[in-house]
């Protein structure tokens, strides 16, 4: 991660240098991917002929000059080639030294914090008596030992391919992009110059709403002008990091699995979670699972002891039969033909034991849920008859448990199992605990202590992993040094069981994961969405990516290492971002000098800890913060087990963070309940850019809430936590515009994650409209000409044409697409108004609200839980919009009929409106009132409106009634004598 003022070639490690005019070289013009001349010639002449990053075709200039000199001297160009890629490598060891020191006393103008690291590193040399480093011989020849370690051809391919969208779906979806922009600032030119003087209120209330309308849909669009599809290739890591006869180099990566209460989170579903975690395709030794129990509950612990028990059967079945899902509950229900690829004999027979041995697992925790239903009043009992440390939940230890691993258990066939950690953080009362956030920053700290895998996957507690080699489909990209160096995160897609096929309350969010973050990956990456997703462990500690130069200019240095040089007079900076921009300096500039910091003994790392003030960072724990110097991981081998599991309990202290930068500058960030945008949002700040990767076989797998309330009350709080960072100082409206180093695509679609939930004013007023329309006779729209009638028109068909055209390059079916837009305005004019309110409250008062949930008994079937009847606050605004939009018809089609047939015409327009309301909101009455296997009650409802919309037309129409003549009548009349 070396910082210096020219970028890095990401292939070679070398400068990327200059072209012929003197400028700095690009081999692609649209991201600018940090390529050298050298390795660009190389790519060439492998055939690949579009960037490795984006997927856009190199210039044409560029590829003709690369041709031109092959057909010229191809001889003389190989051979140079081989021989700059030997002097590159030495080159770049060098550099790992000598710029670094440069930099150094150039930046801080402190000598002796460099001649100290210098004297430190001759006596490490004197004291080994080796023979002179690299940096002071010069380039030679690699030895026939070293070529014959070099990889194979596969081994030297990309792990991982950006495919872009075709240009034949690509250029017309941005046509109608920009031709549907012009449309709009047509529209808004006629809407404004053409007011309704009659119904002035309204007509000022629409446009208003049109206009924040047209602004949120900028804000979604544009983020998705690039969108890419990404390959991955496991075959090549395989023949790259685990050759035959060799040691796995794969990376090891520990797991993160959260849960807080098992009366409400099942521990047979936190088991599943493990236990497919515990049987991943990915060496052993290399993975490890921390389960945090927030909770401290007993019941969790106990089912963690029987999970790991019942994994040493579980594990050795799912790796000898290549079985998926490694979950045994979602396994054993499928519904498919299980026998199909599977030709061992003894198959079914070690699979209906295995089903049994399961059968038998469930019970033993199903027991010990029950047992938990009633808490005794001394409290929980261990087995050795001591209290159990969590009996109060709010006031206990730390507690931190290992099970399997290379000490611990052997499976059945006694091959070691990958190590499962039981963690729950101390809790006391008068301290902040930040929930998830903070649970997950512990775990942080207990994995570097134990483990310190360069590497963090997070799940939930629901999420399993249904692709066994999903960790290899991340490591494809983040081990791949053409990519990997600057990634922060891979974020995988959520995908669902359970959830009807008609998914009416669009619990998959088929749009977002599979139109909108295609769309972010082409730019600087998807947002996080807090589970499914690998971790660079660098980048949660607050680093900024390898070959990104520094945040703050020479000139303005202010780090502690610069105090004793005076500096030029600069401009006023916030204090606060000053201070966290020279630690960030502080601490990059330290893991490029201490790579060696092995070979320092105990007194000069505590020197070096102290120097640089670590423990204002990441708090007092010298083994943590040697942890943190550790770019590639790993604990010392002469690290005591037992000494290192009391400094994982220091670790989880509930003081720990007091004073340090946990929560604000690395790890899990805090001041929001949706932690994942906020901590996603602040590694791209330092820029760090993500990658999306959606393999064939889904990673993960989770549950959704499939209720109408459920999904409410969690659309509520993802909303809630969009409101609080939009009032934060982490805004993306104002924050992170210092370095540069997030693209403004990308800061378009974070404002976009935070402003959605304001929608709801407008979105509740719009909705409210046509019904007052119907009731009061009047309309926000004038009578329309021609030329204002093509420019409707045009409006909607570039609204019909974009959703198409995005239908047609993402895959996304039309059935997803709609109950995408029918939930938007279910969501915005109930959960989404209460997060507004809400965060208003919490803001200028500080006052928590919470809307309770009331379940009433749903029906024992597939979908029960689907009809399942929960009353609560957020299904008001919809239900009135439903009842006056109703009520806005029948009085519509009444006053039509009292005012003949010239009524009709405006009344098209105001029923057209209200129906547009009441289909979009026709699932939440649907969930209301339906029902499965019975007549829904939604139609009765709508028979009484058709009913009496049709009983007027027949009072008005009276088809049997024979029409009277008046003048007939009038003779008749007269004719009579009275």
């Amino acid at each position: 991660m070396m910082e210096s003022g020219a970028p890095i070639c990401h292939t070679c490690g070398e400068q990327v240098g200059h072209d012929a005019n003197g400028e700095l070289f690009a081999a692609c013009h649209e991201c600018n991917y940090p390529m050298c001349k050298s390795c660009f010639e190389f790519e060439i002449k492998e055939g690949r002929k579009v960037c490795l990053r984006c997927g856009s075709p190199y210039d044409e200039n560029l590829l003709d000059d690369v041709e031109k000199k092959e057909s010229g001297n191809q001889s003389t160009m190989a051979s140079h080639l081989n021989d700059s890629q030997d002097v590159g490598i030495h080159a770049r060891h060098i550099s790992s030294v000598s710029t670094v020191d440069s930099e150094m006393n150039d930046e801080y103008g402190n000598p002796i914090w460099k001649n100290r690291v210098e004297s430190w590193k001759d006596k490490k040399n004197k004291k080994k008596k080796k023979s002179p480093k690299a940096e002071t011989e010069p380039a030679q020849v690699p030895t026939e030992q070293q070529m014959e370690e070099k990889p194979s051809a596969e081994a030297s391919e990309p792990l991982s391919i950006v495919y872009p969208i075709p240009r034949n779906k690509l250029t017309p979806y941005r046509a109608v992009i920009i031709m549907r922009l012009v449309i709009l600032g047509l529209f808004f030119h006629y809407r404004i110059t053409n007011p309704v003087d009659s119904a002035f209120g309204l007509w000022l209330t629409s446009v208003i709403c049109e206009i924040w309308f047209a602004f949120s849909w900028v804000l979604d669009q544009f983020p998705k002008w690039n969108p890419v599809n990404r390959e991955t290739y496991i075959e090549r890591l395989s023949a790259r990091y685990e050759r035959e006869g060799e040691p796995s180099q794969l990376a090891g990566v520990d797991f993160f699995v959260s849960t807080v209460d098992p009366l409400k989170e099942p521990p047979l579903i936190t088991a599943n979670t493990v236990l497919s975690i515990l049987a991943v395709d990915y060496p052993v030794d290399k993975v490890s699972c921390y389960v945090s129990d927030d909770g401290a509950a007993m019941l969790s612990f106990e089912s963690l002891v029987e999970t790991a028990e019942f994994a040493r059967k579980w594990v050795p079945f799912c790796k000898k039969y290549s079985i998926e899902p490694r979950a045994p509950e979602f396994y054993f229900s499928q519904k498919i033909d299980y026998l199909k690829d599977k030709v061992q004999p003894s198959f079914v027979k070690e699979r209906r034991a295995m089903k049994r041995d399961y059968e038998e697992y469930k019970v033993q925790v199903n027991a010990l849920v029950a047992k938990a239903q009633k808490t005794p009043e001394e409290g929980w009992t261990m087995q050795d008859g001591t209290p159990w440390p969590g009996n109060n939940t709010r006031d206990h230890p730390g507690m931190i448990q290992v099970f399997l691993g290379n000490t611990g258990a052997r499976d059945i066939e006694g091959n070691e199992l990958p190590r499962l950690v039981y963690v729950s953080r101390e809790k006391r009362p008068g301290y902040q605990h930040h929930k998830k956030a903070g649970a997950e920053n512990a775990l942080v700290r207990v994995s570097a202590v134990l483990t310190n895998a360069p590497y963090i996957l997070n799940v939930d507690c629901d999420h399993y992993v249904n692709n066994s080699k999903a960790v290899r489909e991340a490591m494809c990209i983040l081990m791949d040094p053409q990519v990997g160096r600057d990634v922060c995160y891979v974020q995988f897609p959520q995908r669902f069981d359970g959830i009807d096929k008609s998914d009416r309350y669009a619990n998959r969010n088929v749009v977002f994961f599979d139109v909108n973050m295609k769309g972010l990956d082409g730019i600087q990456g998807p947002v996080y969405v807090g589970t499914g997703c690998v971790f660079n462990r660098q980048a949660l500690y607050g680093y900024g990516p390898p070959s990104m130069p520094s945040l703050r200019k020479r000139k303005d240095s202010s780090s502690c290492f610069s105090c004793c040089c005076p500096s030029k007079k600069k401009p006023a900076q916030d204090p606060a971002e000053v201070y966290r921009d020279a630690k960030r300096e502080d601490l990059n500039a330290a893991i490029f000098n201490l790579t060696e910091i092995d070979n320092y003994d105990e007194h000069e790392r505590s020197m070096l800890i102290s120097q640089l003030s670590f423990e204002k960072t990441f708090g007092l724990s010298s083994v943590f913060i040697e942890s943190t110097l550790m770019e590639n991981g790993g604990v010392p081998e002469s690290a005591n087990s037992s000494t290192l599991i009391k400094e994982a309990i220091h670790v989880i202290g509930c003081g720990y963070e007091e004073k340090t930068e946990w929560g604000k500058e690395i790890g899990w960030i805090y001041g929001s309940v949706t932690e994942d945008i906020l901590s996603g949002f602040k590694m791209h700040c330092r820029g760090w850019r993500s990658i999306y990767c959606m393999p064939a076989r889904p990673a993960f797998k989770g549950s959704a809430p499939i209720n109408l309330s459920d999904r409410l009350h969690q659309v509520l709080r993802w909303a809630l936590g969009s409101v609080e960072i939009f009032f934060s100082r982490h805004c993306p409206l104002w924050y992170g515009f210092g370095g540069g180093r997030l693209k403004w695509l990308q800061r378009l679609a974070y404002i976009n994650t935070i402003v959605y939930p304001f929608t709801s004013l407008p979105l509740i007023a719009y909705c409210t409209i046509p019904a007052v329309c119907l009731l009061t006779g009047k309309f926000i729209i004038p009578t329309l000409s021609n030329l204002a009638s093509m420019l409707f028109l045009g409006l909607f068909i570039s609204i019909i044409v974009t959703a198409v055209l995005e239908l047609r390059w993402s895959g996304v079916s039309i059935e997803d697409l709609w109950r995408n837009e029918q939930f938007w305005v279910i969501g915005g004019v109930s959960a989404h108004l209460f997060a507004v309110f809400q965060g208003f409250l919490k803001m200028l008062a500080g006052i928590d609200t919470n809307f309770t949930v009331t379940a009433k008994a749903a029906e024992d079937t597939e979908f029960g839980e689907l009809y399942m009847v929960k009353w609560t606050t957020l299904l008001i605004p919809p239900t009135t919009l439903l009842i006056i939009n109703i009520v806005g018809v029948v009085a519509g089609f009444s006053d039509a009929l009292n005012k003949g047939y010239e009524a009709w015409g405006p009344l098209f327009g105001k029923v057209f409106f209200a129906f547009w309301v009441i289909l979009h909101l026709y699932p939440f009455l649907k969930g209301l009132m339906g029902r499965q296997n019975r007549t829904p009650t939604i139609v009765v409802l709508w028979s009484v409106l058709l009913a009496s919309v049709f009983s007027l037309v027949w009072v008005k129409i009276n088809p049997f009634v024979n029409k009277v003549d008046n003048t007939l009548v009038a003779e008749t009349c007269i004719s009579i004598d009275c």
